[in-house]
């Protein structure tokens, strides 16, 4: 009778994994976009994503603990996570009463609304950005042109992205190796996608992601450019420019990728990533907006619980 046997609830094998490792975990791999961004766009990046940090910190704290009456979690670092990826999505000469009303929706409205971390149905961070980008078009539409750690912040010099140009036909596209290394004008963390790719890289070697919703998303938004391209190479420009230009790296790694508002199987998550693709492609060559990857994610966040609901996971033991 010495060797009792303990009943308890699941999971009875545990993998180590925690909200906290995670959540720190994917803020790691985000360091080399945000040492680029701060390369590029100096004092404005640190003000914006700074300011995008603490505002969402607080408005976490306060809101569970004088609304939700419930124990602040904040050092959880889902908070931290969401004023980064909020701050990535935004110009770098965005003043800060536009950035704390984007924090105030990305938290209370696309997180806090729906019970918290866990219940949420869209990513916050994109929700906030496509609330300011709605509210406030011409800033949110206003680019800094790259330097070396410039000092300045409001009255940086601005330019149009690479996407822009594309939707207006006019000016002369920045070159591969500029896009890959971040010389151009855009959201501060979305510039680089080398930057992105090695983060990318460390969230797959730590198990932090699977591949399936990144390739999905780029593979698809590729093909569907290429396709176009080869029909009217005048009219279209080329796979890679849809590659290197805007928020695809940075939405399809680590916003596409939120485990709260993606897909439960490996195979819905081909499905959806698939979904982002295809819309981002449709609206980038169609539609009146040059960049379509926040909306994407935010349609196909809204159609998570029927692919979840489609393609469900196997149950233990299930052949």
């Amino acid at each position: 009778m010495e060797n009792k046997l303990i009943i308890s609830p699941s999971p009875h094998i545990h993998s180590g994994d925690s909200i906290n490792k995670n959540m720190y975990g994917v803020l790691i791999a985000l360091i080399p976009a945000f040492l680029v961004s701060v390369y590029y766009f100096g004092l404005g990046a640190l003000i914006v994503t700074v300011v995008s940090v603490l505002s969402c910190v607080l408005f976490e704290y306060l809101i569970q603990r004088f609304l939700l009456k419930t124990a602040p979690s904040v050092g959880d670092g889902s908070a931290v996570l969401t004023g980064v990826l909020l701050a990535f999505n935004l110009p770098s000469n965005l003043p800060v009463w536009i950035i704390v009303i984007g924090a105030l929706v990305a938290i209370g409205i696309g997180k806090m609304s729906f019970g918290g971390l866990g219940n949420n149905i869209f990513n916050p961070a994109l929700v906030g950005r496509v609330f300011l980008l709605i509210s406030f078009p011409a800033p949110m539409t206003t680019w800094p042109l790259p330097g070396r750690l410039p000092l300045t912040y409001v009255d940086a010099a601005t330019g149009a992205t690479s996407l822009s140009l594309l939707n207006e036909g006019t000016g002369h596209l920045p070159s591969c190796v500029d896009m890959l290394l971040g010389n151009m004008g855009g959201s501060l963390g979305e510039v680089s996608a080398l930057a992105l790719l090695l983060g990318f890289a460390y969230l797959l070697i730590r198990k932090i992601i699977t591949w399936h919703i990144p390739v999905a998303v780029v593979g698809t938004l590729v093909a569907s450019t290429g396709l176009m391209h080869l029909i009217d190479p005048l009219s279209y420009a080329g796979p890679l420019i849809h590659l290197l230009s805007g928020g695809l790296l940075l939405g399809a790694v680590f916003m596409a990728t939120d485990y709260v508002t993606s897909p439960m199987s490996r195979t819905g998550m081909l499905v959806y990533g698939v979904g982002i693709g295809l819309l981002t492609a449709v609206i980038r060559l169609f539609g009146s907006y040059p960049e379509g990857v926040s909306f994407a994610i935010l349609i196909m966040n809204a159609l998570t619980p029927l692919i979840n609901n489609y393609f469900k996971p196997k149950h233990f033991g299930e052949k």
